[in-house]
C-alpha cells in the first residue's frame, strides 16, 4: 500500500511541476505583448492607428517606414531587410503600443541568379526583368537602379500638366 501511495504521489507531483512550467511559459510572454508586423520590403500594409495617437516612432527607418494618412490610417512599408519596433504615442508622450516590424524579402515571382559571387534578382510576373533589390551585386544593382529611376523620371514628366 506504500507502494502504490508513492506512485500516485510521484504522479501528482509531475502534474504539479507540469502545471508550474506552464504558468511559468504563460507569465514570460507579456499579457500586452502584440504580435509583429510583416510587410515585405518595397510593399506596404495599411493599418488603423490606435485612439489618441499623436506620434509614431520607427526604431530604424532604413527598414520600415510609417506615414499617417487622415481617417486614423497609418501605412507602413517595408524599405530594407530586418527587424525593428515602432511605438505609438500620444500627446502626453505615453505609450500608447509598441510592436515589432518585421521586413521580409520579396517572395512571389521572384527569381535570384547567382554566378559565381554576382547576385542578379528578377520579378518573373509574367516575363522575367530586373528587379533593383538590396543584396544585389553592384554590377547588377546599380545600372538596373539607374534605368528605374530614368523611367520614374520620364513617367512623371510626361504625366505633368503643361
Amino acid at each position: 500500500m506504500v507502494a502504490v501511495f508513492r506512485r500516485r504521489g510521484l504522479k501528482e507531483l509531475l502534474a504539479l511541476a507540469c502545471a508550474l512550467l506552464a504558468a511559468a511559459a504563460a507569465a514570460a510572454r507579456p499579457a500586452t505583448a502584440a504580435e509583429a508586423i510583416t510587410v515585405s520590403v518595397d510593399q506596404a500594409r495599411i493599418m488603423k492607428v490606435p485612439a489618441r495617437t499623436a506620434t509614431i516612432v520607427i526604431g530604424n527607418p532604413l527598414i520600415a517606414d510609417i506615414s499617417l494618412q487622415s481617417g486614423g490610417i497609418m501605412i507602413i512599408t517595408g524599405k530594407g531587410y530586418g527587424a525593428t519596433n515602432m511605438v505609438v504615442l500620444d500627446r502626453s508622450g505615453n505609450t500608447l503600443q509598441e510592436r515589432s516590424v518585421l521586413v521580409r524579402g520579396p517572395s512571389d515571382d521572384v527569381v535570384v541568379v547567382y554566378r559565381s559571387m554576382e547576385r542578379e534578382t528578377l520579378s518573373c510576373a509574367p516575363e522575367c526583368q530586373p528587379r533593383v533589390t538590396l543584396g544585389d551585386s553592384p554590377n547588377f544593382f546599380t545600372p538596373t537602379l539607374s534605368q528605374t529611376g530614368t523611367r520614374n523620371g520620364q513617367a512623371q514628366g510626361a504625366g505633368a500638366v503643361k
